[in-house]
C-alpha cells in the first residue's frame, strides 16, 4: 500500500487541500526541475540543438508508459485540452444529419470544438444529460449514452470521469458500441489520468487528451495527447519546423520537407521543446510511474471509504463505487439550502474543495490523509445538522 506522500509537496500543514481536480500542487522535485530550467536559460550556450529533442522524447516515453502505449511517437505534446480536441475535430469528416455525442455539462474545452464542427456541417451535437435521480444515476447515465450511439454517430467525445462530480463512464462498453457503428471514441483524460488507471491497449480510444496541471501533477499550459491510427495522415492545426522530417538537422532546415515526423508528432504544438515546462512535467510523470497509478487510486480509496459511509449516514448522496473513482467524489447534500453554511464552515476550517452544480467536489490525492477526510466529514455533518 502506498503511504502518504505529503512530504513530497510544499502544502501548508494547517490546510486540507482536497481540490486536485481544480489544480494540483507540484512536487518539490518538479519545482526544483523548473528552477533549474529557468536558470539554464541564463546562458543559451547550455542549450544545444540536441536539447530540442531529448527531454521531449523522454516525456513522451514516460507518458506512453503511464497509459500503456508501445510506440511513444503516438504521443504528442500539446498546450491544452482545447488544442488537442481542436486537432481531432479538424480531422473528423462529418455530414449533415450525422451526430457527435458528448456527456451533459462536460468541460467546455471538450464541447466548443464539437459545437462549431456540427454547426459548420449541419450535423447534430447530442449532449446526453443524466436523469434527475439519485437511484442508479451513474448506471442509467451510461446506459443512456450507449442507447444514443447509432449508425449516424461519427464520434463520442467524453471524459473518463466527469469533471463536476466524478461520475465514471464505462469506456470499454462505449468503445465496443462505437466500433459497431464506425464512430470514433475521443477521451478527455484530464480528470482521471494520473490517478485512475487508463490502459490504451484495453480501451483502444482513437484519441486521449490530457492537460498536465491536475492529476499529472505538472505545470500549467502543457499537456499530452495520444492519437491512434485514424490520425496517421491527418492535418495538424499548425505547420512548424520541428514537426517535419529531418528537423534534427539544423543546418538543413532550409531544405523544406514534405514529410512529417513519424506517428502523431505532426500534431505537436510549435515550440513544444519548452525548456521549462517539459522537464517539470517529465519529473512529475516519472514519479507517478514509480508510485503506480493503481496505487494512487487505492490510496485515495483507503482514505475516503469511511468518510463516504459516514456522509451517506447523514443523508448525503454519493455515487456507487462502480460508477465513480476514489480520487474525485461528488457529494450532494440532503438539503441544498445548507450549501452556503457548508461552504462557510469549510473555509473557516481551512478545508479546500470545489463546487460544481449542486455537488461538493472532493478531490484527494496522495498528499492527503484519512484524518483530513474525517475533518471534512465532521464539518459537513455539523453544518447539515
Amino acid at each position: 500500500m502506498l503511504k502518504c506522500k505529503r512530504s513530497s509537496f510544499s502544502l501548508p500543514r494547517n490546510v486540507a487541500y482536497l481540490n486536485c481536480a481544480y489544480m494540483s500542487p507540484i512536487l518539490k522535485d518538479t519545482e526544483k526541475a523548473g528552477v533549474r530550467a529557468v536558470r539554464r536559460k541564463r546562458n543559451p550556450l547550455d542549450i544545444t540543438p540536441r536539447d530540442f529533442f531529448t527531454e521531449s522524447d523522454l516525456l513522451r516515453a514516460e507518458f506512453a508508459k503511464l497509459i500503456n502505449v508501445k510506440d511513444s511517437t503516438r504521443v504528442a505534446i500539446i498546450p491544452s485540452v482545447s488544442y488537442g480536441i481542436a486537432t481531432v475535430a479538424k480531422n473528423l469528416n462529418i455530414s449533415r444529419g450525422q451526430n457527435i455525442i458528448v456527456a451533459g455539462e462536460q468541460f467546455p474545452s471538450n464541447y466548443y470544438s464539437w459545437q462549431a464542427l456540427a454547426e459548420e456541417n449541419g450535423a447534430n451535437l447530442k449532449s446526453i444529460a443524466p436523469e434527475k435521480t439519485t437511484t442508479d444515476r451513474g448506471k442509467k447515465w451510461n446506459e443512456k449514452i450507449l442507447s444514443e450511439i447509432n449508425a449516424d454517430t461519427r464520434a463520442v467525445a467524453i471524459p473518463h470521469t466527469h469533471w463536476a462530480d466524478g461520475t465514471k463512464f464505462q469506456l470499454a462498453e462505449i468503445r465496443k458500441r462505437t466500433r459497431e457503428v464506425g464512430a470514433l471514441l475521443i477521451i478527455d483524460g484530464t480528470q482521471s489520468v494520473g490517478a485512475l488507471p487508463f490502459d490504451v491497449q484495453e480501451i483502444q480510444p482513437d484519441a486521449l487528451i490530457c492537460a498536465g496541471y491536475k492529476w499529472l501533477l505538472g505545470p500549467y499550459s502543457i499537456g499530452l495527447a495520444y492519437f491512434g491510427e485514424h490520425f496517421n495522415d491527418g492535418k495538424p492545426l499548425e505547420e512548424n519546423w520541428i514537426n517535419r522530417s529531418d528537423s534534427e538537422n539544423f543546418s538543413g532546415l532550409v531544405n523544406y520537407q514534405h514529410a512529417y515526423q513519424p506517428g502523431a508528432l505532426r500534431y505537436e504544438v510549435g515550440e513544444h521543446s519548452n525548456f521549462i515546462l517539459v522537464p517539470m512535467l517529465l519529473k512529475s510523470i516519472a514519479q507517478l510511474n514509480r508510485w503506480g497509478v493503481d496505487n494512487v487510486q487505492k490510496y485515495c480509496e483507503s482514505i475516503t471509504e469511511d468518510s463516504i459511509e459516514h456522509l451517506r449516514n447523514f443523508g448525503c448522496w454519493i455515487e456507487e463505487k462502480e460508477f465513480r473513482g476514489s480520487h474525485l467524489i461528488g457529494v450532494r447534500l440532503p438539503d441544498i439550502e445548507k450549501m452556503e453554511i457548508v461552504k462557510q464552515s469549510l473555509v473557516k476550517n481551512n478545508i479546500h474543495v470545489s463546487y460544481r452544480g449542486d455537488a461538493i467536489r472532493v478531490a484527494p490525492n496522495v498528499y492527503n490523509t484519512e484524518a483530513q477526510m474525517r475533518k471534512f466529514t465532521k464539518v459537513v455533518s455539523a453544518a447539515i445538522k
